[in-house]
């Protein structure tokens, strides 16, 4: 196991009823952070991650704390297994996993902030006001002059929300601006434009009264130095400090989310191979259209824990 290993952390869109319920089932060690979840939250997380409703889960307050709390558990185990990274990085919710890993912050102070994220991000905007919507093989320049253009005509807020891979761009802010820009970046040549079933815009500039809520609560927090370097969403540099991590967590809130560059950055600094850790394979299959050289594997059950075992060990 020499490899140089990057963990990548999911966000949000990769939640599931029953995620992580094998993992809890095999390990005392994820078992025992379902628990703390509970108890730092004070209501039975678990069992809506285990049993649902569906609708309860994906409602961002609890989407939130729960893709973070299948992550950490995948990675104790991870870390059971002589598995650790030497890199990380996470998409949007995922960059607090990451510090978590890293031992930036403290999982029950990571899981209760985050339920704070979630729930400032659901009252920046009033339900039905915010849209995001994922542009599909079109130049990611060309997606933000169509997003300058939406902006001017109809005098509202719309902007790049994450730049996910050479060919997929999301963007996010008013229905009406939204609307438009999709209109625009379909001339411009885009392959589609899909309106994403999501509850708010973001990562852009209507989510600055949620911004100012995660930057409260972190002041809260004792962050540490990471023992590891984590790529930042916000512009892609790697980080090794806790000021510097605090700064990237509260910035992330309206900033756009550099994936390419993260990945890029964490090529550039040695990664020779990529585990994504917790529910789903959205970052590998990213992974891939950004670099498709790149060996990967993701962990989120069992099943998957011994593939990376037995791949690592070839």
């Amino acid at each position: 196991m020499t490899k140089k290993i990057a963990f990548l952390f999911p966000g949000q869109g990769s939640q599931s009823v029953g995620m992580g319920r094998a993992l809890a089932h095999a390990f005392p060690i994820a078992k025992q952070t379902f628990e703390e979840a509970d108890e730092a939250l004070g209501f039975a997380l678990s069992k809506l991650i285990f049993e649902g409703p569906d609708e309860d889960l994906r409602l961002t307050e609890n989407t939130q704390p729960a893709i973070l709390t299948v992550s950490v558990a995948a990675w104790r185990v991870l870390r059971e297994h002589g598995v650790t990274p030497a890199l990380a990085a996470g998409h949007s919710l995922g960059e607090w996993s990451a510090h978590v890993a890293a031992g930036t912050l403290e999982f029950v102070d990571a899981v209760r902030a985050v339920k704070a994220r979630g729930r400032a991000m659901q009252l920046a905007v009033p339900a039905g006001e915010g849209a995001m919507a994922a542009v599909l093989a079109l130049d990611p320049a060309k997606v933000a002059e169509a997003c300058a253009e939406a902006a001017s005509e109809t005098g509202k807020v719309v902007s790049a929300a994450n730049f996910n891979s050479p060919s997929q761009t999301v963007i996010s802010g008013a229905v009406a601006a939204v609307e438009k820009a999709a209109e625009l970046v379909k001339a411009k040549g885009a392959r589609r434009a899909v309106m994403l079933p999501v509850s708010a815009p973001f990562h852009c500039s209507l989510m600055h009264p949620a911004q100012k809520e995660v930057a409260r609560v972190l002041a809260a927090l004792t962050l540490k130095a990471p023992a590891f370097s984590v790529a930042a969403n916000v512009d892609g540099k790697l980080i090794s400090t806790a000021v510097e991590a605090g700064d990237a967590l509260t910035r992330q809130v309206t900033g756009a989310v550099r994936w390419v560059e993260c990945v890029q950055a964490l090529i550039g600094a040695g990664a020779e191979a990529f585990v994504e850790v917790g529910p789903g394979k959205v970052l590998c299959g990213l992974l891939k259209q950004i670099d498709s050289t790149q060996k990967y594997w993701n962990v989120e059950d069992p099943a998957s824990l011994q593939a990376l075992l037995d791949g690592l060990a070839a």
